[in-house]
């Protein structure tokens, strides 16, 4: 079947901050392995094991695209290759307002002894909408959010979208930036989701009611900004599960 000629492209890769790092790894692994054995144990939530996502694949996304081979996936690559992030942020301005627990989990520029002057903690769980308003009780996708609020690591990574937009390789959002780390995801249970049948979902109350100040990983510095591929690919020879990253810079 022909495709409808307004028809948007398919998504082909997304612009992100990798979470997994030498200096996470450690923390993300342990928080997340808890994590799983507790909700996927029957004696406590029950939900399907493949929901949880795999460690790999933890990012924060700050765009969607949809790259034709070669010339628009050159385009792309270009412009994070001329990125200047530091000098982007640089150009942000504090937000009085942020609470001190939210500048330390942010760690604005200027910390010494550190290499990275944006530092990540992970904190919570949150249900995403599925249409006007999140519905707990019918959840499909859960995730933990950057303990920031809405500060400096916001305003950086919206700048850095927009550069992108602004090159004409990602398409404008109007909803704005959600900054999220998925830990579950129904669309990977097998059976989950289907073009003819409703989408699986959990009744997650309780589960964001325990996991509410869950600390996922906790002061961790920025240290890459990476376009990755659509479509998490297992790694040969293990249990693994990453994105395939098409090119990336350090911070």
């Amino acid at each position: 079947m022909p495709p409808r000629p307004n028809a948007r492209p398919s998504p082909t890769h997304f612009l992100c901050i990798p979470l997994v790092t030498s200096a996470s790894r450690p923390q993300l692994s342990k928080s997340l392995a808890s994590f799983k054995s507790d909700v996927t144990s029957p004696d406590s939530f029950a939900i399907p094991t493949d929901a949880v996502r795999p460690l790999g694949t933890l990012h924060l996304t700050l765009g969607i695209m949809s790259l034709a081979k070669d010339e628009g996936i050159n385009k792309a690559t270009d412009v994070l290759k001329n990125l200047k992030p530091r000098e982007i942020l640089a150009g942000i301005t504090p937000l009085s307002s942020e609470t001190p627990s939210a500048g330390k989990a942010q760690s604005s520029t200027g910390n010494p002894g550190t290499d990275s002057p944006l530092r990540i903690t992970l904190r919570g769980l949150h249900c995403m909408k599925s249409g006007p308003r999140a519905d707990p009780s019918k959840a499909s996708v859960l995730y933990a959010p950057p303990a920031h609020g809405e500060g400096v690591f916001q305003t950086f990574c919206e700048r850095i979208r927009a550069t992108f937009e602004e090159a004409g390789v990602m398409e404008k959002d109007v909803r704005g930036l959600l900054l999220h780390a998925t830990i579950v995801n129904t669309i990977y249970v097998k059976g989950g989701w289907s073009k003819k049948g409703p989408k699986l979902t959990i009744d997650a109350r309780d589960i964001l009611d325990r996991y509410d100040d869950y600390v996922w990983m906790e002061d961790v510095p920025l240290e890459k900004i990476a376009i990755c591929r659509m479509g998490a690919k297992k790694i040969e020879g293990t249990d693994y599960e990453a994105y395939e990253v098409e090119a990336e810079i350090d911070f």
